[in-house]
C-alpha cells in the first residue's frame, strides 16, 4: 500500500503503512496478490480503522486548518487549547467535528483506489526492472517498493482530492459565515458551478511535491531506528531478535512527525490555496497585508511568497502543535482498530508480535 494521503495527510499517516511497507522491503516479500475476498475485507478493515481514527482526532484536525487559514490581523485561534475552547464555545460540541464526514467518507475510495494502484504500479516497475540485462529473476527492493507506494499515493490522493477541496472549507466554515455549504454534494456542486472544474483541484500540486519527502523520510527514518535499535539493543526493546508491535508503532511515529514537519509548508500552502474564490470564507488569510484585499494567489510559488512576505517563515508551520499532538493517538487507534476489525473479519494479519 501507498502511505496515506501526502503531505496534509501527513499527520494522518498510518503506521500499519510504514511497517507493512518497511516489513516487506527487508524481508523480499512479493508484491501483493491476494484473492477478491481478502482484499474486500482488508479494505473494510482499514475503512473502519481510518474513519474512527480521523473520528477521534477531528477537533484537533480542524483546530489545525482553521489555524493554517485564518486572518492574522483577525486572531480567533491562539493555540491548541485555547482553539479547542473558542470553537466549543462559539459552535458547540457538533464544531468540533465539522468536516469530519467528508473526511471519513474519502477513506474507502481513496484505500480502494490506493491498494489497486499500488498492486498494478508495482507489478509495472518490478516488470521494467526486469528488462536490464541481469536482472531477469529480480524481486521488489525497497527503493521500488518506495516508488511504488509513492505512484499510488499520488494515484489516490488526485482520485479524491475534491472531496479534500471541499472538506477543507466545509471545516473552515462558521455558523457566521455568509453562506453555508450543506454538505459534500452541495460543497461540490457550489464550487462547480460558482468556480469551474480546476476549482476542484487547487492545491494539488504542492500535494503532489509532498509526496517525495514525506513517503521518503518516513521510510528512511523508521528503517534507520528499527535497525539501529536491534543492533544496539538500545534500551533493551529487542526480544528473540524482534522488536514488538510497541516499539515498531514508536518507530513509525516518529518516522511520521519527521516527514509531516519536513512536508508541513507544502500542507499549508495546499489549504490557503483551496480557499482561493470562495468570497465568502469567513476565516481566510489575508493576501495583501493590511489592505483587506481579496485572497489571491497565482500559483504555488505565489502562495509561498507572499505567505513569507505578510506573515514571515512561522506561517507556514501555522497549525503543527495540533498537528503533531494528533499523530500518536491517530496511529496508535487506527493500528488497533485495524487489528481488531481484521481479527473480527478473519483475515490473517500481516504484522505481528
Amino acid at each position: 500500500m501507498a502511505s496515506e494521503d501526502v503531505v496534509g495527510e501527513g499527520s494522518e499517516s498510518a503506521v500499519s503503512t510504514i511497517v507493512n511497507l518497511a516489513e516487506e522491503a527487508s524481508e523480499g516479500v512479493k508484491a501483493p496478490s491476494h484473492a477478491l475476498l481478502s482484499i474486500c475485507k482488508s479494505l473494510v478493515a482499514g475503512g473502519v480503522a481510518g474513519g474512527v481514527s480521523r473520528t477521534a482526532v477531528a477537533p484537533l484536525e480542524r483546530l489545525k486548518i482553521l489555524l493554517q487559514v485564518q486572518n492574522p490581523h483577525s486572531i480567533k485561534y491562539n493555540g491548541t487549547m485555547q482553539g479547542l475552547k473558542y470553537i466549543w464555545r462559539t459552535e458547540g460540541f457538533r464544531g468540533l467535528f465539522k468536516g469530519n464526514g467528508t473526511n471519513c467518507a474519502r477513506i474507502v475510495p481513496n484505500s480502494a483506489v490506493k491498494f489497486f494502484s499500488y498492486e498494478q504500479a508495482s507489478h509495472g516497475i518490478l516488470w521494467l526492472y526486469r528488462q536490464q540485462p541481469g536482472k531477469e529473476d529480480a524481486q521488489l527492493t525497497p527503493l521500488l517498493r518506495l516508488g511504488a507506494g509513492a505512484c499510488a499515493g499520488i494515484i489516490a490522493m488526485s482520485a479524491t482530492y475534491p472531496m479534500d477541496m471541499v472538506r477543507g472549507r466545509l471545516t473552515v466554515q462558521t455558523e457566521k459565515s455568509p453562506r453555508q455549504y450543506r454538505g459534500i454534494c452541495h460543497a461540490l456542486s457550489t464550487v462547480l458551478k460558482e468556480e469551474g472544474p480546476r476549482a476542484l483541484y487547487r492545491g494539488w500540486l504542492p500535494s503532489v511535491i509532498g509526496v517525495v519527502p514525506y513517503v521518503g523520510l518516513n521510510f528512511a527514518v523508521y528503517e534507520s531506528l528499527k535497525d539501529w535499535l536491534l543492533k544496539t539493543n538500545a534500551f533493551g526493546l529487542v526480544e528473540d531478535n524482534e522488536l514488538s508491535v510497541t516499539t515498531r508503532l514508536a518507530c513509525g511515529a516518529a518516522a511520521g512527525t519527521v516527514g509531516q514537519t519536513v512536508a508541513y509548508p507544502l500542507d499549508v500552502i495546499r489549504r490557503r490555496m483551496q480557499m482561493v474564490g470562495w468570497k465568502d470564507a469567513s476565516s481566510v488569510v489575508i493576501g495583501e497585508g493590511r489592505s483587506k484585499a481579496p485572497l489571491e494567489y497565482t500559483g504555488m510559488v505565489d502562495a509561498f511568497r507572499k505567505t513569507v512576505r505578510h506573515e514571515g517563515f512561522g506561517a507556514l508551520y501555522k497549525g503543527l502543535v495540533p498537528n503533531s499532538v494528533k499523530v500518536v493517538p491517530s496511529i496508535a487507534i487506527a493500528f488497533v482498530t485495524y487489528e481488531a476489525v481484521k481479527d473480527i473479519l478473519g483475515v490473517e494479519m500481516r504484522i505481528s508480535d
